[in-house]
């Protein structure tokens, strides 16, 4: 196996690769490869029977691919892991893991326009080859459809005047950079909080641009599908509106939360909860890696219920 460069540490990775219960010769998904940590410790506890597929699309974490016949890497976005899964002639797997989070790497790329602390292009795409980006969003969409993608994913009581303000800022010229939006943004935000609400409002339009929260619910359905009966679902959050969705499908098997149940009062749904309480990162993680601050933990394992 060829060394990896990787450009973040993993979060959470000791509980997330116990979490897995991984079998050596079993099958697993990575469906969120970044720099390869946590494909790492898979790896090194399969046999030369076992196999991992690992999923990133963006091209730069292909660079970091393992050169070694149990892995596969997959340059797609996690969305489309039956279709590849078809593919490659997988039936069933016995465990995936998702770490959510956006790797440093791209906050830190000024190319990207995921943070604001750079004055780069409006991008934000994990696939730079395709899809719509930030700042043709804020170009086209109509003022109502800004508004609700900086409510909705950005929990922002100001939405509606921000959503304005930028469709009178783009009357004048086009909104091109970070800078450009930045400059719209300023007037609505406090000294105290705007670090944070800068925040919320990029995480609002990265949301967005890559449909995050739709590609998660089709990979989790999915990934519901392809599980053995045993077989066990890893998945690491950073924010609520994800968190929220994962925690009610291992709950209930519906994101919404909505409990079914048999005649006889007994909750159905496809998975057993391995942690009932959701598991963070400790203090000393923290310290040494401040990119898991937010981290939430769930695994869950599959049952024989099938809906």
């Amino acid at each position: 196996m060829k060394e990896t460069v990787t450009y973040h540490i993993p979060v959470l990775l000791n509980e997330s690769i116990e979490g897995l219960n991984i079998r050596p010769d079993g099958i697993y998904a990575d469906v969120t490869f970044g720099g390869g940590g946590h494909s790492r410790e898979i790896l090194n506890r399969l046999n030369e029977k076992g196999s991992l597929y690992a999923f990133d699309q963006d091209k730069d974490a292909e660079k970091n691919a393992f050169s070694c016949k149990q892995f596969t890497f997959v340059r797609s976005n996690f969305r489309y892991l039956s279709n590849f899964m078809d593919w490659y002639n997988v039936e069933k797997i016995d465990g995936l893991l998702a770490d959510l989070g956006v790797s440093w790497r791209h906050f830190d790329d000024e190319t990207r326009g995921f943070s604001f602390r750079f004055d780069g292009d409006l991008d934000m795409r994990m696939n730079r080859q395709a899809g719509t980006t930030a700042a043709d969003i804020l170009n086209t969409y109509p003022e109502e459809t800004l508004a609700d993608v900086f409510y909705r994913y950005g929990e922002l009581k100001s939405s509606r005047a921000i959503a304005k303000a930028i469709v009178r800022a783009r009357e004048n010229r086009k909104i091109r950079t970070v800078r450009d939006f930045r400059d719209i943004l300023k007037p609505f935000f406090s000294r105290e909080k705007e670090k944070k609400q800068m925040a919320q409002t990029f995480q609002a339009l990265r949301i967005e641009v890559n449909e995050e929260l739709e590609a998660l619910k089709e990979m989790l359905r999915q990934a519901a599908e392809l599980l053995k009966s045993g077989g066990r679902m890893v998945v690491i959050t950073y924010h609520s509106l994800e968190d929220r969705l994962v925690k009610n499908f291992f709950k209930t098997g519906d994101f919404d939360g909505a409990v079914k149940k048999d005649f006889y009062g007994n909750v159905l749904t496809p998975f057993r909860l391995i942690n009932s309480k959701v598991i963070v990162p400790t203090m000393e993680e923290i310290e040494n890696n401040p990119r898991s601050r937010s981290a939430k933990l769930r695994i869950a394992e599959k049952t024989e219920y099938n809906g």
